[in-house]
């Protein structure tokens, strides 16, 4: 049986060829849209999963800093300052902000911090040191690859011209990126001194962050309580609903058209051996010898696709990633274990139209 499916395939070389890098193809597409899932999951919410803070406190229609437009005043610091166990409170500035490139504007997510305490800052270096100094910025490393930027080149934010003296990871948002300055700097770039637009804190140890929470919103009304695992969960939801439906749509489009090759291309291949089918059936072959032979046609077509593109996947990353350094591709082999599989169950339904095809060959049919 195996032999039969592989000649029938074989016996148009360019057929198969075509067929199997078409395969190939939504594969890759489908290789590469987890991918950049992954990419972004990580490099969204990164910077709150590496936070060391208890408590993250926000205006109080703000659920995340995605999405969410947040405004705290010192005021407010100094009230969380003075609340029963509270160790310490770091503030941080969100701005989006242009920075003036050759190639032209280039928009980054600035985040002003307190170097003092590195609360707040980039959650690893790639390259490079932390802030000393406030004409100093921590870049990105893909928005630096990117736009050829390295290490103690000079860079216009605003009116001001910052170094770079670090470059920075899981930091990438793919439609944008983290930078980091000094929250001194970053008040001055706004122009509003006493704002912030959240508050990281930390608990005193042996202190419940909860009741820590509830003493900090019987002082202040007009603010957001999260603990860091309720946070972690809001940017994480934020940054699925906004990118998962499209990936899906694009998956789903690639498992049609992968669904449509292979059922084509079997069907064809039905009815151009309908007289040897015909002849298989007068000659009384078992009733599942045929719809097998189906069955592993699509099996073998699916499986040399899967292999032509697991061959050309990673090199086409790296050249992706080369041409586009702010798109993040991150592969693990429980993704390609996934798309294997679903390839596998394609292949599989795609069967199905060539078989029924299959049950209208007779018998007779050998003696026209």
């Amino acid at each position: 049986m195996i032999m039969f499916a592989l000649k029938t395939l074989l016996a148009q070389h360019l057929r198969f060829i075509l067929t199997v890098f078409g395969i190939a193809l939504c594969v890759i597409l489908m290789l590469f849209l987890l991918s950049i899932y992954k990419g972004v999951s990580v490099g969204s919410v990164e910077y709150v999963r590496e936070s060391e803070a208890d408590l993250w406190i926000l205006q109080r229609h703000a659920t995340n800093i995605l999405r969410s437009t947040s405004i705290l005043t010192t005021y407010h610091g100094n009230v969380i300052k003075k609340v029963k166990g509270v160790k310490s409170v770091a503030p941080v500035l969100f701005i989006l902000a242009s920075l003036k490139m050759e190639e032209g504007p280039a928009t980054i997510y600035l985040t002003g911090f307190d170097p003092e305490t590195g609360i707040g800052g980039p959650p690893a270096l790639y390259k490079g040191r932390n802030l000393t100094e406030n004409n100093q910025i921590i870049l990105d490393r893909s928005f630096a690859a990117k736009y050829k930027i390295d290490i103690g080149d000079r860079i216009p934010v605003k009116d001001e011209t910052l170094t770079v003296v670090g470059l920075s990871t899981g930091t990438n948002m793919f439609v944008i990126q983290y930078a980091f300055i000094t929250l001194k700097k970053a008040h001055s770039i706004v122009g509003f001194p006493n704002i912030v637009s959240c508050y990281q804190v930390k608990a005193e140890p042996g202190t419940d962050p909860s009741d820590i929470a509830n003493l900090i919103m019987s002082e202040l009304s007009d603010i957001a309580v999260f603990d860091q695992k309720s946070f972690l969960a809001n940017n994480i939801h934020e940054m699925e609903s906004g990118l998962l439906p499209l990936l899906y749509v694009v998956a789903c489009i690639g498992a049609v058209v992968l669904t449509a090759i292979l059922s084509l291309i079997l069907s064809v291949n039905v009815l151009e051996r309908r007289k040897d089918y015909a002849i298989m059936k007068a000659l009384g072959s078992p009733g599942s010898f045929i719809p097998g032979t189906v069955i592993q046609q699509a099996l073998m077509l699916a499986g040399s696709g899967v292999t032509v593109a697991l061959i050309l996947f990673f090199p086409l990353t790296e050249v992706v990633e080369k041409l586009s350094p702010e798109v993040s591709v991150i592969s693990s082999l429980i993704q390609i274990i996934i798309v294997i599989a679903g390839v596998g169950l394609i292949s599989l339904i795609s069967s199905f139209i060539p078989i029924r095809k299959l049950s209208n060959i007779y018998p007779l049919e050998v003696f026209r």
